[in-house]
């Protein structure tokens, strides 16, 4: 197997799994933790992220396959951030590194997108655009938890 095809292959395959390990940090937390919290007005109901992440890795598995090869160390290192997040935030409960994780998964993610339109990839662009959207809005959520506690 050539290696762009190894390439294109295993970032979904990771974009995947990285899923899946934040989906097992839920088995570590401490939800009387979590529901204690002071959260933000527009802090949406926990079933929300359950129905929004699914759809978003499957684009960005999608967004991966296409353009491995114009993207693969900028989205090795956002998918890496993007699982440890959930570790960070539920498991360890640290808010302030999570903020942090997510700040540098945000500027990740905005050089991923100005690669893909550099390369004139606009419907990649289009399907990328929602996980950006997203972890920003994640972030305000973050920082807004860390202000009220």
């Amino acid at each position: 197997m050539n290696s762009a095809l190894v390439k294109k292959l295993s970032l979904p395959l990771i974009t995947f799994l990285i899923a899946w390990l934040g989906g097992l940090s839920t088995m570590y937390t401490d939800w009387t933790w979590y529901e204690y919290l002071n959260k933000p007005f527009f802090n949406p109901p926990n079933y929300v992220f359950g129905i929004v992440w699914p759809i978003l890795y499957v684009l960005m598995a999608i967004v991966s396959f296409l353009h491995a090869q114009n993207i693969f160390k900028l989205y090795f290192m956002q998918i890496i951030l993007n699982g440890l997040w959930s570790w960070l935030f539920f498991v360890f409960q640290s808010t302030a590194f999570a903020f942090l994780d997510i700040v540098l998964l945000i500027f990740l993610n905005i050089l991923i997108l100005k690669q893909l339109r550099e390369s004139n990839a606009w419907i990649s662009v289009v399907l990328y655009v929602p996980y950006v959207f997203w972890i920003c809005f994640a972030s305000v959520l973050n920082l807004s938890i860390i202000v009220l506690n």
